[in-house]
C-alpha cells in the first residue's frame, strides 16, 4: 500500500498535463457578493482589519481578500483570512499552508482533519488542522479551499478538480478559507493544558466552520457544474 501511495503524485501530475493540454481560455469570474463582507461580525467579538502590502498580495496571488482579528475584552481569540482568486495558472495560484505555515521557528507538531459540519448549501465537509510549536508557544490552524461548488481539504483532490474545471469549464477560481487560534499557554505549558486548548481551538473552530463556509459559498459564483 505505501509504495502505491508513493506514485499517486506522479500520477497526478501526468493526468494534469493531459488536461492542461486540453484547456481552453479560462474565464475570471469575480464574487457576486464583497469578500469583504465574510463573517463580518460574530456575536461577542470585535474584529481589527490587517490589510496585506502590495509586495505580499503581489507574491500570494490573491485578487480579493479579508484578513481579521478577532477579539474579546482585548484579547485576540482568532483570526480570519480568506483569499480569492479569479483564475489560477502556473504562478498565480493558492499556496498550500501546509508548505507556508513551517516558518520563523514554527513548526508543525499535530496534523489532522476535522468535520466542518453540515450547513444548508454545502453539505458535510473536512477542514484540515495543524498544530504549531515555537519555543513553548502554540497555535492552532484550521484551512479548506473552496470554490466551483466545492469543499476540500485533500491537496492532491484540490489539484485534480482544478485541472478537471480547466479544461473543461474553463474555471478555475477558489477560494482558501483560514482559520488560526492563538492557544494560551504562556503559563502553563503542561501536556494537559496544551490538550485542553488544543480542545478549546477544536470546539471554536468548529462552532465557526458552518457559517463561515455557507457565508463564503454565497460570495462565490455559482457552481459551473449547475
Amino acid at each position: 500500500m505505501a509504495e502505491l501511495s508513493s506514485f499517486v503524485p506522479a500520477v497526478i501530475l501526468g493526468v494534469g498535463l493531459g488536461l492542461l493540454g486540453m484547456t481552453h481560455e479560462q474565464e475570471r469570474p469575480n464574487p457576486v457578493k464583497p469578500i469583504a463582507g465574510i463573517l463580518d461580525t460574530v456575536t461577542g467579538y470585535s474584529h481589527t482589519g490587517i490589510e496585506v502590502d502590495t509586495n505580499s498580495q503581489r507574491v500570494a496571488g490573491m485578487d480579493e481578500y479579508v484578513n481579521r482579528v478577532y477579539s474579546r475584552d482585548s484579547t485576540q481569540v482568532f483570526s480570519l483570512y480568506v483569499g480569492y482568486y479569479t483564475y489560477q495558472t502556473q504562478g498565480k495560484s493558492i499556496h498550500s499552508p501546509r508548505n507556508c505555515l513551517p516558518g520563523a521557528g514554527w513548526e508543525p507538531v499535530e496534523s489532522a482533519t476535522l468535520p466542518i459540519g453540515s450547513a444548508p448549501g454545502i453539505g458535510s465537509r473536512d477542514m484540515n488542522k495543524y498544530v504549531l510549536a515555537n519555543k513553548g508557544n502554540y497555535a492552532a490552524v484550521y484551512y479548506w479551499y473552496q470554490g466551483r461548488g466545492r469543499i476540500e481539504s485533500n491537496e492532491y483532490t484540490v489539484k485534480l478538480n482544478l485541472m478537471r474545471d480547466a479544461a473543461v469549464f474553463g474555471r478555475t477560481e477558489e477560494a482558501l478559507v483560514r482559520l488560526v487560534v492563538p492557544l494560551h499557554t504562556q503559563t502553563d505549558r503542561s501536556q494537559e493544558h496544551i490538550r485542553a486548548e488544543i480542545a478549546r481551538a477544536d470546539s471554536l473552530a468548529t462552532s465557526l466552520a458552518p457559517r463561515l463556509a455557507r457565508e463564503v459559498a454565497v460570495a462565490l459564483p455559482a457552481d459551473p457544474r449547475a
